[in-house]
């Protein structure tokens, strides 16, 4: 494995392609930390972390390479474009224009893509706007900005810039570096949350014989964390990479002497075939309806939208099964979206 490793950097072509990645991962962490102007950080880190906004915000940074906590320029993280993607990968399977396109092949969907960057534009404005408005309602704009018309159009301009910006980045890192680039920015959130993690296990580590109480980790907690980290990790990678071969046998072709063909071979069947796009597709959708019944409870009271709401709370059992349904929903998409050549390839997607 190491000296794998150091193979790669010793290939200028594959070490370019990496250093290029990381330096746009790296561009995007820096992002991740700038502010937005005229917004009042302090209180909003102290005071946005509860209810449903709070949830929100936390799925937000974890799933989409936003900061909504601190609310900074990349705030709507790369949602936004996420979104218009699933949008549009829904229309394709209910509008025949849409269908059509993309059965023409590469240039069909280069078209849909370009929809598919338009519609972005418009989510962005959409929840840049809703996120200024929250801000304004809560007091975490600073005053001199308060009621102003031009700040307005600045924050959503600045948040919709950010979000533009993380899809360029992604693609560019599609086109000169390695792997997916939207798939390399969420990877980046998550795995930046990785500190804090082993930051809270080492401070809250106890390793005296008597029985440790509260947020108190034995060595038990410890060794069973470790474990399961790996065991994860490992698992995904197995699932992600296993195959079932399928055999062929091609039939036998006699030209004058020669006899062709006859060669056994296999087709690879993806035991996951989807990715993880079904559980972002799911993740995304279920961020909304507890922050749009907590939203409904601030304009009306009704023990009816508290009662959905908690119902629709990560971990309740209502909660858990519509998001099943929509994972078993997002896998059904895949399987409408095979090419009808019945070559079995799939459409460009992110995952």
């Amino acid at each position: 494995m190491f000296s794998t490793f150091i193979n790669i950097w010793r290939v200028s072509e594959l070490r370019n392609k990496i250093l290029f990645t990381l330096g746009l991962l790296a561009i995007y962490r820096i992002g991740f930390y700038v502010p937005l102007p005229g917004v009042n950080q302090e209180r909003l880190g102290g005071g946005g972390g509860g209810g449903g906004t709070g949830d929100l915000a936390d799925m937000f940074a974890l799933f989409t390479g936003g900061n909504l906590r601190q609310s900074t320029i990349f705030g709507l993280g790369i949602m936004p474009y996420i979104s218009a993607s699933i949008i549009f990968q829904l229309l394709v399977t209910v509008i025949p224009a849409l269908e059509k396109l993309q059965r023409e092949g590469d240039s069909g969907r280069k078209k849909i893509q370009e929809y598919t960057r338009y519609a972005t534009v418009g989510l962005c404005v959409i929840q840049a706007s809703v996120w200024m408005k929250y801000l304004y309602s809560n007091d975490y704009i600073y005053a001199q900005f308060t009621g102003s018309i031009l700040y307005f159009i600045l924050a959503v301009l600045c948040l919709t810039t950010g979000t533009l910006f993380l899809m360029w980045l992604g693609e560019q890192i599609d086109e000169y570096g390695i792997g997916n680039g939207i798939s390399l920015i969420i990877m980046a959130g998550i795995v930046a949350q990785m500190p804090q993690a082993i930051i809270h296990v080492i401070t809250h580590a106890e390793f005296s014989v008597r029985v440790s109480g509260g947020d108190s980790l034995g060595p038990g907690k410890i060794i069973f964390l470790m474990l399961a980290f790996v065991g994860v990790v490992a698992g995904s990678i197995l699932i992600t990479q296993g195959q079932r071969r399928i055999p062929i046998q091609q039939a036998k072709q006699t030209r004058g002497r020669r006899v062709y063909g006859g060669e056994r071979n296999y087709l690879p069947l993806r035991v996951n075939h989807g990715g993880v796009m079904p559980i972002i597709f799911a993740s995304t959708l279920m961020m909304f309806p507890k922050y749009l019944f907590d939203y409904l409870n601030m304009i009306w009271y009704s023990p009816v939208w508290t009662f959905i709401g908690n119902a629709l709370t990560p971990g309740g059992y209502l909660y858990s099964l519509v998001y099943i349904g929509m994972v078993y929903l997002r896998l059904f998409l895949d399987h409408c979206a095979v090419s009808p050549e019945g070559n079995g390839q799939q459409p460009s997607r992110l995952w």
